[in-house]
């Protein structure tokens, strides 16, 4: 199983950015993702999360009217959009699959597999 996280870089405040999530080795449509981000010396936080068919989705308050979360089961594809960036979302973005239908506000280590993260940092 492999989730490839790609689309991080160097943006200014109150720009946008597109990540992705690649997966393979699984059967994608049977898996809520979720996008979590993590700064240096703190938790690993859910930002984002999506059912396995993409009719639910949920964030948190931070990123809420700002980030949108999607899949495309056809290919085994996840993204976020990333808009009106600030400077307090740098962090390294991690996608995650669990097998669930829509269960995917829950902590990190219910999380069945992750991808490899992707640094975003919002900066003039």
């Amino acid at each position: 199983v492999q989730l490839q996280a790609s689309g991080g870089g160097l943006v200014q405040p109150g720009g946008s950015l597109r990540l992705s999530c690649a997966v393979s080795g699984l059967t994608f449509g049977q898996y809520a993702v979720a996008w979590f981000r993590q700064v240096p010396g703190k938790e690993r936080e859910l930002v984002a999360g999506i059912s396995r068919s993409g009719d639910t989705t949920d964030y948190a308050d931070s990123v809420k009217g700002r980030f949108t979360i999607a899949r495309d089961n056809a290919k085994n594809t996840a993204y976020l959009q990333m808009n009106s960036l600030k400077p307090e979302d740098t962090a390294v973005y991690y996608c995650a699959a669990r097998r669930t239908y829509n269960r995917f506000w829950v902590p990190r280590d219910e999380y069945d597999y992750w991808g490899q993260g992707t640094l975003v940092t919002v900066s003039s």
